[in-house]
């Protein structure tokens, strides 16, 4: 949340980033949940019950990005010269270019919740599970930690990219534990998938979780094992058979920033410390429009040396 303050919204969220913490796990724990009506099939404009307690989440992020907006527009008013050269300055200067039209407020806001929302909790579940299966694997860990030794003793920048032991281990881990399980997409006409007959407006599901673990397409798939990530195994992976991110024209547009900040992230956490899971904690995975592990990830934390 620290990080996606100060790179994406530079002035801030004008509010307590703990109120934004808690709204953030109030919205995905209720979004994520399958009401009874949508399994009866009543159509969307009715109200789901269990997502009621939604609205005041909403409105609250609504608010709360209403401010970060206006407040940016009067700073950009005032002296654009010195406006942050963030993505919510870019958000506000943006122009069609064929009619020269700039995004509404709405679309703006709906940019910016997409921001808060997706930049946050798909790294931080990212790290959580990398964190998991490091403390399950020595080897692993020791590899990450002589790494991390090594490269934050020399220039922090371009660190990111002398870290290929531990984006190896991060890119296994989305492999096991993709942070968006199931990827939807609509067929805009009639077409055919794999000899089955697709309607126009038909709903696809791909789902990452159930591809990264396919016997077919990977050796061992339940097997952590990140030295599939290094060297030439790389390039033996179908661009196909990984989608932690998707793929195409709406592949995540914070796919590298997201991988850059983890990498650095898991790297300072295992130069520093020592983590050993909790005695009786065995993460679960549960699916809450992101895969996080059920009742938290219990770890013991001792700080190295």
């Amino acid at each position: 949340m620290d990080v996606l303050e100060r790179t994406i919204f530079s002035g801030g969220f004008g509010r307590d980033p703990n109120e934004v913490r808690a709204a953030l796990s109030v919205y995905f724990d209720t979004v994520g949940r399958i009401d009874p009506f949508d399994i009866l099939g009543v159509p969307s404009v009715v109200p789901r019950p269990t997502r009621m307690k939604l609205k005041p989440t909403l409105r609250f992020f609504e608010k709360t990005v209403d401010d970060i907006i206006a407040m940016r527009q009067r700073r950009l008013a005032a002296d654009p010269t010195n406006a942050p050269r963030d993505i919510l300055t870019l958000l506000l200067e943006a122009r069609d270019p064929e009619t020269g039209a700039a995004l509404s407020d709405v679309e703006i806001r709906a940019n910016i919740l997409t921001f808060i929302a997706a930049g946050q909790e798909t790294t931080a579940n990212c790290i959580t599970w990398t964190l998991y299966l490091l403390s399950q694997s020595r080897e692993w860990r020791e590899r990450v930690r002589a790494e991390a030794d090594r490269e934050f003793d020399g220039s922090l920048e371009g660190l990111a990219d002398r870290l290929p032991v531990t984006r190896a281990v991060i890119d296994e881990t989305n492999r096991l534990y993709p942070p968006i399980t199931a990827i939807s997409r609509i067929a805009l006409g009639p077409d055919e998938l794999a000899g089955e007959s697709i309607k126009s407006g038909t709903m696809i599901v791909i789902a990452p979780y159930v591809l990264h673990r396919h016997r077919a397409l990977w050796a061992k798939p339940n097997h952590f094992d990140p030295s599939r990530f290094l060297g030439e195994e790389r390039t033996k992976i179908d661009r196909f058979a990984y989608l932690p991110f998707g793929v195409g024209p709406r592949i995540c547009i914070g796919a590298t920033f997201a991988i850059q900040e983890a990498s650095m992230m898991v790297a300072a956490v295992m130069r520093h410390f020592t983590l050993e899971m909790a005695s009786g904690c065995i993460p679960w995975p549960v699916q809450k429009v992101t895969l996080r592990p059920k009742d938290g990830l219990r770890m013991i934390v001792r700080r190295r040396g």
